[in-house]
């Protein structure tokens, strides 16, 4: 991955972008339109343009685009092709410790005293609070880059 400037790389400019590295080959005008729902080709051919000057994609000899390289993009990393907010991530870790913290505690329920039990059961509310604020807030970002499967 490269440290290019992304600064640009946002709205419909940042949909297209993804499609092209989500179709992993070479992607036009009218595909891109209709992936990320744009309202003509031109408007897709400007936004492929615009990433081609960013340095992200190259035209090839029959006018159509291929990804160069995949960039970091900040708030998301990259597993695979699919780009995932780092919330989601946040999210998953806070599942493993909200499973954690109900073995644990279904293990000591019985023998431990009513001071231990209201305690953990207080951390394991706030670990479900904190899972679902990184769950809602992931949710959200997802919203935002969501673009139609490439064919």
């Amino acid at each position: 991955m490269s440290d290019l400037d992304t600064s640009g790389l946002q709205g419909v400019t940042l949909k297209v972008y993804l499609y092209a590295v989500k179709k992993n080959g070479a992607v036009g005008p009218r595909e891109v339109m209709r992936s990320a729902n744009l309202s003509s080709p031109s408007v897709a051919y400007r936004h492929l343009q615009k990433l081609e000057t960013m340095g992200l994609l190259t035209k090839d000899e029959w006018g159509n685009y291929i990804v160069k390289e995949k960039v970091a993009i900040r708030g998301y990393v990259w597993v695979g092709r699919i780009l995932v907010p780092n919330p989601m991530l946040y999210s998953i870790i806070f599942l493993g410790i909200l499973i954690t913290e109900l073995v644990v505690l279904a293990i000591h329920f019985s023998v431990e005293t009513q001071e231990f039990k209201t305690f953990f059961l207080l951390l394991t509310l706030i670990t479900v609070a904190a899972l679902i604020l990184f769950a809602v807030e992931g949710l959200r970002m997802l919203a935002k880059i969501r673009i139609r499967q490439a064919d």
